[in-house]
């Protein structure tokens, strides 16, 4: 390890030994009071992302990952807004997940407690900051972050509201710490620090997930690429097709939870038509079409197009033969990140939903909302793809473990 990361490491189990006997108000009010710091240097964020955007431009980012990574008014009110919501909370720390009386009278509860110190890489998007760091400090949890190089301004800015926050309420200040510095021997640092992290949370695309999963001597939290499907059956509306795949698609095109891969239905296709990808074409998406689904103004899908992420807007799709035809193709090519069916036939959607074990279905809902704040979560430390521990989104509650409170009466084994 880095110096850095060992004396990060230090104050941060420090920390978390502190936090996890920290009562609820006194959480609350650092998130609170962060909220307002925010709000109070709205200013020094916004002129500290203009630096950001301007490296990004200068790195040659793609449109869609700069806007992963601006921040503008209405954005820092979401991330405020996203503080105050974790705030009204129920804390999870100390909640009885179950509780039974053995015959031999023991009695026993089993509640949560936090992790301890949390690791947290990102790339690009600078709210992750404020979403990652008040979720850990809700759950009871210490954490160091390490935001992407591009996005250092504006994550040392937020960063320094959350201080400011645990500064108010006299908790430590090493409970949310950011990596202070785009050195990547810090991420290898963070990735091996087992003496003092807990566990690894990556949040960004493959190269940087594959690159934790195959480094990382910390336990990790998958947090994979979000290749995700829309099918559109052929029971499905017209009309919430048509207003669904393209939000799907274009309201972000840079977050996890935008649609990579549209899958028609034959008989949808019979009955409407190509609706669906001219309403993508008009809208300024790239449609990468197979088979039938070419039609003017689209391009020849590869077969490298489908399983791929664009974080564009650029859109894969090809024509399938019914539900089990889309739920093969999901299998062969999805992250297991989120998934849509578009069909006013029950059974069918509870066939999709039976077979695909995806962290997030969904049903007649487009999948942008494959996000923490949709859930009532408040905010996400990301959408965890793999199957243990914490699946979908990460919020406060999936940050914890638990532990065994067993009482007895002077009771003895025999």
């Amino acid at each position: 390890m880095t110096d850095l990361m060992m004396q990060m490491g230090q104050a941060a189990r420090a920390a978390a030994r502190d936090l996890a006997t920290a009562d609820s108000a006194t959480k609350d009010r650092a998130l609170l009071a962060a909220a307002e710091a925010m709000l109070a240097t709205k200013d020094a964020i916004l002129a500290a992302n203009a630096r950001d955007m301007d490296f990004g431009r200068d790195k040659g980012l793609s449109d869609a990952m700069m806007d992963r990574l601006l921040l503008t008014p209405e954005r820092i009110q979401g991330m405020v807004d996203g503080l105050r919501a974790i705030a009204a909370q129920t804390d999870p720390v100390g909640a009885e997940i179950d509780a039974w009386t053995r015959p031999n009278g023991l009695r026993i509860r089993r509640v949560r407690t936090p992790i301890g110190v949390i690791g947290v890489i990102y790339e690009s998007r600078p709210n992750v900051t404020a979403d990652a760091g008040a979720l850990c400090l809700k759950s009871g949890n210490a954490v160091i972050l390490r935001g992407g190089s591009e996005s250092l301004h504006s994550s040392l800015a937020i960063h320094a509201t959350l201080v400011a926050g645990l500064r108010a309420a006299g908790l430590p200040e090493a409970a949310i710490q950011l990596v202070p510095t785009r050195d990547r021997a810090e991420v290898t640092a963070m990735l091996q620090a087992t003496d003092f992290i807990d566990v690894i949370v990556p949040r960004g695309g493959k190269g940087l997930v594959g690159l934790v999963q195959k480094e990382a001597r910390v336990p990790v939290f998958a947090h994979l690429e979000g290749i995700c499907h829309v099918y559109v059956d052929g029971a499905a509306d017209l009309d919430k097709a048509r207003a669904i795949v393209v939000n799907a698609k274009t309201r972000r095109t840079g977050i996890c939870g935008s649609a990579e891969c549209l899958l028609i239905d034959r008989a949808f296709w019979d009955r409407h038509g190509d609706v669906l990808i001219r309403d993508l074409l008009n809208a300024g998406v790239e449609v990468r079409a197979e088979g039938d689904a070419q039609i003017a103004g689209t391009v020849p899908a590869t077969a490298e197009d489908f399983g791929h992420e664009f974080l564009d807007m650029v859109i894969a799709t090809r024509i399938v033969d019914g539900v089990g035809a889309a739920i093969d193709h999901i299998r062969r090519y999805g992250s297991q990140h989120t998934e849509a069916i578009l069909t006013e036939d029950d059974a069918t959607a509870d066939r999709f939903f039976r077979h695909l074990d995806s962290a997030i279905l969904l049903r007649n809902a487009s999948t942008q909302f494959a996000d923490g704040g949709e859930f009532g979560m408040g905010a996400e430390i990301g959408i965890a793809t793999g199957k243990l521990h914490a699946r979908g989104p990460v919020g406060a509650e999936q940050l914890t473990s638990f532990k065994y409170l067993v009482t007895g009466d002077g009771t003895i084994r025999p």
